[in-house]
């Protein structure tokens, strides 16, 4: 059983999500909170799986609230804001994934199985949109993305256009476990927390838009 929190200043916002978890089989919300005090205190209680965490909170909002939240459970941000200092503060603070608050049931419970897995939906619009504007904008050192070698550059590749590890193994003829190995190495070598840093130094490095 998946285990998930919803954080939202938005009574109507958390109920939605709730409902639309709690229908799933195979997941739970185990608690809901107005604002990051709450979502401190909810995370260091229950421990969920997940956290479905707003980003425009009262008293403390998401991105001050995220560095404190990752330590217990990983952690979605849900937002209806597409703004650059959004997302790099989130990926400073260690977010597993982006979603936008009308993404929709089958996006939202996709993202939560997928964060629980280790597998961090970052494929919405929102997230490529993103990333692929701070590549035009900011500079990750070339040199570790040439240090992968020629599979983990192609694992990294499908990473950073949102693909899943069932889709990675589908597209290279790969294992799950080789798919995850592979993984492990390319966060080494890119110093990367989790999947959406390894798509942003990616993006960054430009060689996503090499041929």
């Amino acid at each position: 059983m998946i285990t998930v929190a919803v954080v939202d200043d938005q009574e109507m916002v958390r109920m939605g999500f709730s409902l639309i978890l709690d229908a799933e089989d195979g997941i739970s919300v185990i608690g809901q909170a107005a604002d990051g005090v709450e979502a401190i205190e909810l995370a260091r209680r229950d421990t969920p799986d997940v956290i479905l965490l707003d980003i425009r909170m009262p008293r403390l909002d998401g991105l001050a609230a995220l560095p404190r939240l990752t330590e217990h459970s990983k952690v979605i941000m849900v937002t209806t804001f597409d703004d650059d200092d959004y997302v790099d503060a989130a990926l400073a603070g260690g977010a597993s994934g982006f979603l936008l608050k009308d993404a929709g049931a089958d996006l939202l419970i996709a993202g939560v199985r997928a964060a629980a897995n280790g597998d961090a939906l970052i494929s919405p619009s929102l997230t490529l949109d993103l990333l692929s504007r701070r590549a035009a904008t900011q500079s990750t050192d070339t040199r570790a993305v040439d240090r992968l070698s020629e599979r983990e550059r192609e694992v990294a590749r499908l990473v950073a256009i949102g693909r899943t590890n069932q889709e990675i193994c589908e597209t290279l003829f790969i294992s799950l476990g080789t798919v995850k190995t592979h993984l492990g190495s390319i966060q080494t070598r890119l110093e990367a927390r989790n999947r959406v840093e390894i798509a942003a130094a990616m993006w960054e490095s430009g060689v996503m838009n090499r041929p």
